[in-house]
C-alpha cells in the first residue's frame, strides 16, 4: 500500500515536469511561467514553499512541545502576518514595479530600483549562501518519516527527493512547479485534517487530549499547573520571537516574494490572497496545534538522546499503514515543493543576477536556460551532500538551520524590498546597511553564539531581532545619507499611474 501510494506519486509528479517544457523554452517561462499564473496555482505555489518538513516536523515538534498549545499561535502568525498582509501589502505592487522595471529575480528588481549593479551582485551572494542550508534542513524531516514508514536508509530517501525534485524542476521550470504545488497543497490539505483527527483519537478525543494536556507538568519550564494547555504557554517572549521570524520572515525571502512577480492579473492577486490565508490557516494552524499535543508522549519521546525533532515522527507511528503512507505523502509534498521553488530561486540567481554580464558577457535566452537547468542539479547535489554531513554529525536541528537562513535573508531584504515599493526616499547606503547587518548578525550567530545576550543566542530570535531592526536601519540610514537621483525614482514609480479602465463596479466613471 505505502509503496504503492508513492509509485503513483512519483510518476505523476515526473508527467507533469513534462507536460510543461513548452512553458520553459524561455527565461521569462522557465522563472515566472510567463507571468500568466492563475490565483489557485500562484496561492497554493505561495503555501506550499511555505510550509514543508521544517515546519510539519521541525517547528511544530519543537514549539508545540516548548509551548504546548499555545505554538497554535505561530500557525495564525503565519496565516495572518505570512499569508493575508504579505499578500495585501506586497502582491499587487510587487507585480507592477518587477514588470515595470523587468525584473525577474530580488537581486534584478534592487539593481534596476537602485540603478546599482554591485547592490545586484550583493544580494546574489547573500542569496546563494545562506538558501543552502534551508534546502538542507528539508531533507532532515523528511528522512526521519521515511525510517518509521519504511526502515530504510537516510541516504535513499535524499537520493529519492533530489532526483525526482530536480527531474520535474529541470523540465518543467516554475510552471511545472506550479501545477505540482497545487497537486501537493490538496494532499498537504487532506493529510494535515486527516492526521490531526487520528491522533486526538488515538488520545480519547479533543476535549480528552486538552485534559491530559492540562495534567503535564514540568518544574524545569514552568510551577505552573496546566501550563502547557494554556493560550499563551510557558513562554510568551520567545513565542512572540517565533511568531515575527516565521511570519514576517515570508516578507523578505526571495522564493516566496518572487510568486507576486507571477501573478495572472488584479482579479488573480484578490483570488490569491483569500486562498492563500485559509490555506495556511489550515497547514500551519493545524501542524502547530498537532505538535502542540506531544508531551502526552512523552514516555516514548527521549528529547535528550533524539532531539525535538524526533517529536511529531514520534507521535505518528502508532498510526495505521494507511494513515502512515499518508503523512510520509504529505510531507514529502510540503519538502518538494519548497525544495523547487528554492533551487529555482537559487540557480535564477545566480545566473541572471551574478554571472550574466558580469563573468558571462554574452549570454543567449537559450543558454540562460541551459545553465539554469544544470544549477539546479548543482544545488540540489550541494543541498544533499550538506544534509548527509548534518545528520552524521548532529550539527544543528532542524529549526536552528532554518532560523539562521530565514534570518540572514528576511533580515537583509524585508526592509530594503518593503520601503523600496512604497517610499521614493530610500537610498543604496541604507540597502547596503540593511544587507550587512544581517548577514554579519546571523553569521556571528552561528560562530560565536555563546557570547551573544541570553535572548538572541537562539537563531530564531537573532533572526526576529534582524527583520525588525531593518525596518528602523533602512529609514534613519536614508535620512542621513546622499538622496537618490529624482529622474530615477520618478520613472521607477510611474508603474503605479499608468490609467486603466476598470468595471464599473470596482469605479465610478465620469459623465
Amino acid at each position: 500500500m505505502k509503496v504503492a501510494m508513492l509509485v503513483i506519486y512519483f510518476g505523476v509528479m515526473i508527467a507533469i515536469g513534462l507536460y510543461c517544457r513548452k512553458n520553459a523554452t524561455d527565461v521569462d517561462g522557465f522563472v515566472l511561467g510567463g507571468r500568466a499564473v492563475g490565483p489557485w496555482l500562484t496561492a497554493f505555489a505561495y503555501g506550499t514553499s511555505y510550509f514543508s518538513a521544517v515546519v510539519f516536523v521541525g517547528y511544530a515538534g519543537q514549539f508545540g512541545w516548548k509551548y504546548g498549545i499555545a505554538s497554535t499561535w505561530i500557525g495564525l502568525g503565519n496565516a495572518v502576518i505570512g499569508s493575508l498582509m504579505a499578500w495585501v501589502i506586497l502582491g499587487r505592487r510587487t507585480r507592477i514595479m518587477t514588470q515595470h522595471l523587468d525584473a525577474k529575480t530580488m537581486p534584478q528588481f534592487f539593481a534596476e530600483r537602485f540603478k546599482s549593479p554591485a547592490l545586484k551582485i550583493g544580494a546574489s551572494v547573500i542569496i546563494f549562501i545562506f538558501l543552502i542550508p534551508y534546502t538542507a534542513s528539508l531533507y532532515n524531516g523528511l528522512s526521519r518519516l521515511f525510517g518509521m514508514a519504511f526502515n530504510i536508509d537516510y541516504s535513499v530517501c535524499i537520493l529519492l527527493m533530489a532526483v525526482l525534485t530536480a527531474v520535474y524542476v529541470i523540465a518543467g521550470g516554475y510552471m511545472a512547479t506550479a501545477i505540482n504545488d497545487f497537486l501537493q497543497g490538496i494532499i498537504m490539505l487532506i493529510g494535515i485534517v486527516a492526521v490531526i483527527a487520528a491522533v486526538l483519537v488515538s488520545k480519547g478525543g479533543l476535549m480528552a487530549a486538552l485534559d491530559g494536556l492540562a495534567r503535564v507538568s514540568d518544574e524545569t519550564v514552568s510551577a505552573t499547573p496546566g501550563i502547557f494547555a494554556s493560550m499563551f504557554g510557558p513562554d510568551p517572549l520567545n513565542l512572540f520571537f517565533v511568531v515575527v521570524l516565521t511570519s514576517l520572515g515570508t516578507w523578505g525571502l526571495p522564493q516566496m516574494v518572487q510568486k507576486f512577480y507571477a501573478i495572472k492579473n488584479e482579479k488573480a492577486i484578490q483570488k490569491g490572497t483569500v486562498i492563500s490565508t485559509l490555506f495556511a490557516v489550515v497547514i500551519a494552524g493545524g501542524s502547530y496545534f498537532l505538535g502542540g499535543f506531544g508531551r502526552l508522549f512523552s514516555d516514548q519521546i527521549d528529547i535528550a538522546k533524539n532531539g525535538f525533532d524526533s517529536v511529531i515522527p514520534t507521535m505518528l507511528s502508532g498510526l495505521s499503514p494507511f494513515m502512515i503512507a499518508l503523512v510520509v505523502i504529505l510531507v514529502l509534498s510540503a519538502s518538494m515543493s519548497t525544495l523547487s521553488s528554492l533551487v529555482i530561486a537559487s540557480s535564477s540567481t545566480l545566473t541572471i543576477d551574478f554571472l550574466k554580464g558580469h563573468f558571462i558577457k554574452d549570454m543567449s535566452e537559450k543558454k540562460q536556460v541551459l545553465l539554469m537547468r544544470i544549477l539546479i542539479v548543482v544545488f540540489i547535489a550541494i543541498s544533499a551532500v550538506l544534509a548527509l554531513v548534518q545528520y552524521k554529525s548532529s550539527v544543528t536541528f532542524i529549526a536552528q538551520l532554518m532560523g539562521v537562513s530565514w534570518g540572514a535573508l528576511a533580515g537583509a531584504f524585508l526592509a530594503p524590498f518593503l520601503y523600496a515599493l512604497y517610499s521614493k526616499k530610500v537610498t543604496k547606503a541604507a540597502c547596503w546597511v540593511c544587507f550587512i547587518f544581517s548577514s554579519v548578525l546571523m553569521i556571528l550567530n552561528m560562530l560565536i553564539r555563546p557570547s551573544f545576550p541570553p535572548i538572541m543566542q537562539s537563531p530564531i530570535n537573532s533572526g526576529a531581532i534582524a527583520m525588525l531592526a531593518g525596518l528602523v536601519i533602512v529609514p534613519i540610514v536614508s535620512a542621513f545619507t546622499r538622496k537618490p537621483d529624482k529622474q530615477l525614482v520618478d520613472d521607477a514609480f510611474a508603474c503605479y499611474e499608468k490609467p486603466t479602465s476598470v468595471a464599473q463596479k470596482t469605479a465610478l466613471g465620469s459623465r
